[in-house]
């Protein structure tokens, strides 16, 4: 099914833009009959594997105890040129390991609690419409993984979701609009959204922001703007499974009951399996972002407030909230979920949740890639923690998170050593050796999320074993991959330097 609807602009600052007529008789845009597909015994497996999971705490102790002894034996009492420095840079990120350490007691704690009310791999019917929104650039070398992600939510998300559609979003034009055409011709739940080359927003927003956009008031003319809507956000290289499908219905059946109180926005956890990875490297350097959201978003957007900002993998949107705040943030919109998090933080304090469902993603095919994406979200994360538009105290922690990052390369063991070579002095000893815990905990916490992290990644693998090298290399290669997120995100504050025109970056998805 293919929607293309004719667009004009409002002049009307400030206001919605109308850009599709509404239509006089309401409709439900009612998609079945729709081809299923057939569910492997694979996916049960899955949901079974999942349901005894808990992020281990254990390792973190181990690592911190470890890396307190080693400082304290090689400490002396006098300090050198270095000393100042190192105090400042090796304490300063331990506000994010605190988050961090936090938010994983109290995901082990939540887990912990919803197995006392329901199995994991209980089915669970849900009577809310399900829409999910698949923007797409629709190149040839993203295509692959498109159609990889497209088929996993007709296979997985029907059994839980009887009132579903999926809605691939792409650029009137785009490269692969046949393939993409033709992908839709295999099940009616299907529905390929055309954005034309001549929509404009209000804010004249751009990119992912502006189809996000055209969509979000294509559902509005078609009066799915409903709080028994709910619009599932995904990207065109994450997919989902049986275990994603029935923690989705889980959540929304119980904010049913929760009345006044019950949540509008939710976001699960993005993993990677090792199928889905070209690069070995990068597969490995990515396992420190499933357990960001066991950890930081767990304690933020499962708190209520989602001031760390989201990923726009798995995120989950009450449709009528969604129509309220739209995804009009203007030209210079980037990262554009972190963005509406924080409007909804702000509009809905209180509201917002975490669930233990995972989608399934690909980490980039290249290092080059990698460097790409880390620049694009640095650039925009910067521009976002500097909007004066948005309160000081919303953008305060994504701010301090956003600034550690940049400053990674300061903090970096080789960086350091440079510095005490130009200054004739290796001696890193701090001023006050009180901050020597600080350093180990904020050390062990770094190679705690590696080490954790992975063991995510593999345990939504095929092949959910470790193989003999990938728990150590994991560990040896930490201070590398610390540099490679430096780098990107170093880029990232050049472009921001530099100004200029955004431009929003789609790397390679061939798998």
């Amino acid at each position: 099914m293919t929607m293309h609807v004719a667009a004009s602009r409002r002049d009307e600052p400030g206001e919605r833009t109308q850009i599709i007529p509404r239509q006089h008789h309401p409709g439900e845009t009612h998609v079945m009959p729709a081809v299923r597909m057939p569910i492997t015994p694979r996916a049960t497996t899955m949901a079974q594997r999942h349901a005894g999971w808990l992020p281990r705490m254990w390792p973190l102790a181990v690592w911190f105890l470890a890396v307190l002894a080693v400082t304290l034996w090689l400490s002396v009492k006098s300090t050198g040129p270095l000393g100042a420095v190192v105090t400042i840079v090796w304490t300063y990120p331990v506000i994010g390991t605190v988050v961090g350490i936090v938010g994983a007691l109290i995901t082990r704690r939540r887990l912990r609690r919803d197995r006392l009310t329901a199995a994991d791999d209980q089915i669970i019917r849900c009577k809310d419409r399900l829409v999910v929104v698949v923007p797409t650039i629709g190149r040839h070398d993203t295509y692959p993984a498109l159609d990889r992600v497209v088929h996993s939510y007709i296979t997985y998300l029907p059994e839980c979701f009887p009132k579903l559609r999926v809605d691939v979003v792409i650029e009137e034009g785009c490269e692969a609009a046949e393939k993409i055409h033709k992908l839709a011709e295999i099940s009616r739940y299907i529905r390929v959204v055309t954005v034309p080359q001549s929509y404009h927003t209000v804010n004249g927003t751009k990119f992912k922001s502006r189809a996000n956009n055209y969509a979000h008031e294509l559902r509005i003319a078609q009066h799915e703007d409903r709080d028994d809507v709910w619009v599932l956000h995904m990207d065109d290289d994450t997919g989902v499974g049986l275990d994603t499908a029935i923690a989705l219905a889980r959540l929304i059946e119980q904010q049913r009951d929760l009345g006044d109180k019950a949540c509008h926005m939710a976001q699960g956890i993005l993993t990677y399996p090792r199928e889905h990875a070209r690069s070995r490297l990068t597969w490995l350097a990515d396992a420190s972002r499933p357990i960001a959201d066991v950890t930081v978003y767990s304690a933020f957007t499962g708190g209520g407030h989602p001031l760390a900002g989201v990923h726009g993998e798995l995120l989950l949107v009450r449709a009528s909230v969604e129509a309220e705040i739209g995804w009009d943030f203007g030209p210079e919109a980037i990262v554009e979920d972190a963005q509406f998090a924080l409007i909804f933080s702000r509009r809905y304090p209180g509201r917002s949740a975490w669930f233990a469902g995972r989608c399934y993603g690909a980490s980039p095919a290249t290092v080059r890639d990698f460097f790409r994406q880390r620049e694009r979200w640095a650039w925009g994360l910067i521009g976002l923690s500097l909007d004066d538009r948005i309160p000081l105290r919303d953008r305060l922690y994504i701010g301090y998170s956003t600034f550690t990052w940049v400053i990674s390369p300061l903090q970096h063991l080789g960086t350091i050593l440079l510095l005490g070579w130009a200054l004739g002095s290796f001696d890193t000893v701090p001023i006050t050796l009180l901050v020597l815990p600080v350093w180990a905990l904020n050390m062990a916490f770094a190679i705690w999320l590696y080490s954790e992290g992975l063991r995510i990644n593999v345990s939504v693998s095929r092949r959910a074993k470790y193989r003999w090298w990938e728990g150590i290399a994991v560990i040896l290669l930490v201070p590398f991959f610390s540099l490679m997120e430096g780098i990107g995100a170093i880029r990232g504050l050049i472009r921001y330097l530099r100004g200029g025109q955004q431009q929003f970056v789609v790397i390679a998805k061939p798998i």
